[in-house]
């Protein structure tokens, strides 16, 4: 499905795939004609993360559902010539990626090729934005600013679970027994009739029961305390670091310039 010019802005930050089938990478930036304002290159991220951008023409590219497929295989793109992806295309690196990608430079819908306008006219143009259609006489200087704030997510889980150890445990009770004491007393007028009761002589057998403690064991279930878990919030500070890009402005050429000429 041929790619329609409204369509492209939908499809950016979506992969790019080569003829072959292969992802090559994530649509990073469409690159626009300084003449006609139409798309003209794709600026693929490949590599690592997108660590690096490649450049492609848009020529003969299609639409595959929410993808870009181009007309070169993915080792065609990752091996273009490096061209630093700063907003735009000078005729020499547009040149050398018409020759790369075999395509005739001089027919091609560049501005350079078909207006006939060389640099020196182009750079002196007022109001002329190389990245796109004509503004006004000024040209508008942005940088990038970090913004950040936070996000929750889960840092970990902590479980509450109760189990069972045996252990022994040692203590003391005093305990009492009961022991024989033989006693022995004379006979004395208080105990003589109780001497002399029975017959004179005679066989007799006594017998006592004797006692004693002895420890006994038993168990008790006993509630100690109630366990819960709870949750607090500690807050830190931690330094964050990121590359952002500025644009810069100055100006060429041989006239003197009155005034701040590189506001930065």
């Amino acid at each position: 499905m041929t790619i329609q010019t409204e369509e492209l802005s939908e499809l950016r930050g979506g992969r790019v795939v080569g003829s072959d089938g292969e992802k090559i990478g994530k649509l990073e930036e469409i690159y626009l004609d300084d003449s006609t304002g139409q798309p003209q290159w794709l600026a693929v991220g490949t590599g690592m993360f997108g660590s690096n951008v490649s450049f492609v023409p848009l020529e003969g590219a299609s639409r595959q559902g929410d993808d870009v497929q181009v007309r070169w295989d993915k080792a065609k793109v990752k091996d273009a010539p490096n061209v630093d992806p700063d907003g735009h295309l000078s005729p020499e690196q547009e040149a050398e990626l018409y020759r790369y990608y075999e395509l005739d430079y001089g027919t091609g819908d560049a501005d350079y090729a078909t207006t006939g306008t060389d640099t020196a006219d182009r750079d002196t143009t007022v109001g002329h934005d190389t990245s796109g259609p004509t503004t006004d006489e000024a040209m508008t200087r942005s940088e990038e600013e970090l913004k950040v704030g936070t996000t929750r997510q889960e840092s970990g889980r902590v479980r509450l679970r109760k189990y069972v150890v045996t252990e022994n445990v040692e203590t003391t009770v005093p305990v009492s027994r009961e022991e024989v004491r033989i006693e022995r007393e004379p006979i004395t007028d208080a105990n003589r009739g109780d001497a002399y009761d029975g017959p004179a002589i005679s066989e007799e057998e006594h017998k006592v029961v004797l006692h004693e403690e002895v420890p006994v064991v038993a168990k008790e279930t006993v509630a100690k305390e109630r366990v819960r878990l709870d949750k607090e919030t500690q807050t830190g500070e931690e330094t964050v670091t990121d590359e952002v890009r500025k644009e810069q402005i100055e100006v060429d050429g041989d006239s003197t310039v009155e005034g701040d000429t590189d506001r930065r």
